[in-house]
């Protein structure tokens, strides 16, 4: 059976929900950040928290005037 990109695509993301216990609201508010961080740890390490000073400055940056 011959896929093209978009079916392969929509049937990882339903994959991916069911495996997250997702549903798809939950996937398609999810940004590529939070998605990369569910499964950069996977060998169990612990991942480093921000600084003060980090959080500030994206704070800064994401800031809406």
């Amino acid at each position: 059976m011959s896929e093209d990109l978009s079916d392969s695509a929509l049937r990882l993301c339903g994959e991916l929900c069911r495996s997250l216990g997702w549903n798809p609201q939950d996937f398609w508010r999810a940004t590529p950040a939070e998605l990369f961080c569910i499964f950069a740890n996977q060998n169990g390490e612990q991942a480093e928290g921000l600084t003060r000073c980090e959080l500030a400055a994206l704070l800064e940056q994401d800031r809406h005037d």
